[in-house]
């Protein structure tokens, strides 16, 4: 589906983007341009990153330290 129509970017762009390393809005933005223009879909590319990153680092997992 369709994200963001300003730079035809999809919630696998989105996603993609997430996986990647972005954890905002703004990130998703530099990484695939979603968010980027009129701004009207920052809600959605929020919504995909909570749900992702919850995926990516489900609640209860323990996240390591990078020292």
């Amino acid at each position: 589906m369709y994200v963001c129509l300003c730079v035809g970017a999809t919630t696998q762009t989105v996603s993609d983007a997430v996986a990647a390393g972005a954890s905002n809005s703004r990130e998703v933005a530099a990484m695939c341009g979603a968010g980027s223009d009129c701004g009207r879909c920052r809600c959605t590319v929020r919504s995909i990153i909570a749900t992702v990153s919850e995926s990516l680092c489900p609640p209860g997992a323990k996240m390591l330290e990078l020292v």
